[in-house]
């Protein structure tokens, strides 16, 4: 059993698709989501231990959010320690679960399973994945090219990954067969476009500037940017506003914030004026009388169900991600 978790959902994915590819025998992928397991507990143990259709192995893929999965697995261990036989592999990715939650305390002492708990990456340790990405496709990046693909990818990953498929088909790259890849070389695929294309759209969503959202919108489907991507880099903005709060504490300025800070809040430059502008709106109380509620403690599950909501219905990704920006838009615009 293998519970990946945390902040980072994208690096908990990668790791959950690396762990299916090692595993001695996958054979068939089987995927459950969280709420079918919250449904029915019992469906976890019936899958695990079926066989696949053709006869062959098979692996479980848990998708979750929190604990979802927590009473499905315990489940699992009670009934294969009362003699019910051998189980499939069960690995589980659990958006807004922590390595403290219920299921990972579960988990966490027992010699068959694993716990691992990811954080949003840095700039640096992003970039030596994307190196790790392009020596296994046999691409020779030279210069900060690495660099430019991970900020280009908002740091995800998965993205990330995507671009080194396409710079590698592009330069006729392979493993047995190593080729070098220049910044011309990533320009030409487009990359640059992803960098260029998130910032404009997740300010003004985030700004409450309804009036540039429909545009930003059309925009988003004549460059083709990837929805999923798009709310990558919402939640990356939701999460960098979420630290700015827990650094100010309730009563900070975005003023007080030192050169020091803003370097290890990930405040650039050129995005500062935009990064005060959403904080300023997203730290305003939810509505009067809820306590100390703010904005941001409703953005931040919003977007994870959105996400959620979007690898789900992958056709109609593009018409959902821009009804969500709607109502995000016209909710940061209150006053």
């Amino acid at each position: 059993m293998f519970f990946f978790c945390g902040p980072d959902e994208a690096g908990a994915s990668a790791a959950a698709a690396r762990t299916a590819a090692a595993l001695p025998d996958p054979g068939e992928r089987i995927e459950i989501t969280g709420a079918q397991l919250k449904g029915d507990p019992a469906l976890l143990g019936d899958e695990a231990r079926s066989s696949s259709l053709f006869g062959g192995s098979r692996h479980i893929w848990v998708r979750a959010s929190g604990d979802d999965a927590h009473d499905a697995l315990q489940i699992l261990i009670e009934t294969s320690e009362a003699g019910a036989g051998e189980a499939a592999p069960v690995i589980v990715v659990a958006t807004s679960a922590t390595d403290k939650s219920r299921t990972a305390k579960l988990l966490e002492k027992r010699k068959d399973a694993l716990v691992a708990m990811f954080y949003q990456p840095e700039l640096k340790d992003a970039a030596q994945a994307v190196r790790g990405m392009a020596d296994a496709a046999g691409l020779r990046l030279g210069g900060d090219l690495a660099e430019r693909i991970a900020r280009a990818a908002g740091l995800d990953v998965r993205l990330a990954q995507s671009e080194i498929d396409k710079l590698a088909l592009y330069v006729d790259a392979d493993p047995q067969a190593p080729r070098p890849a220049t910044p011309e070389d990533h320009a030409a695929i487009g990359a640059a476009t992803e960098e260029d294309g998130f910032a404009p759209l997740v300010n003004a969503v985030l700004g409450g500037e309804t009036g540039k959202i429909a545009g930003e919108v059309r925009r988003m489907r004549e460059l083709g940017l990837n929805p999923v991507g798009v709310a990558l880099a919402l939640e990356r903005r939701a999460a960098q506003l979420a630290q700015i709060a827990a650094y100010l504490g309730p009563r900070g300025s975005f003023e007080q914030i030192d050169k020091g800070a803003e370097m290890r809040l990930g405040i650039f430059f050129r995005e500062k004026r935009d990064i005060a502008h959403q904080y300023k709106r997203w730290s305003q109380a939810a509505a009067r009388g809820k306590g100390a509620e703010t904005r941001l403690d409703r953005l931040i599950p919003r977007l994870t169900a959105l996400h959620r909501n979007l690898i789900a219905n992958s056709q109609a990704a593009e018409l959902l991600l821009a009804q969500e920006l709607a109502e995000i838009g016209r909710f940061a615009a209150k006053r």
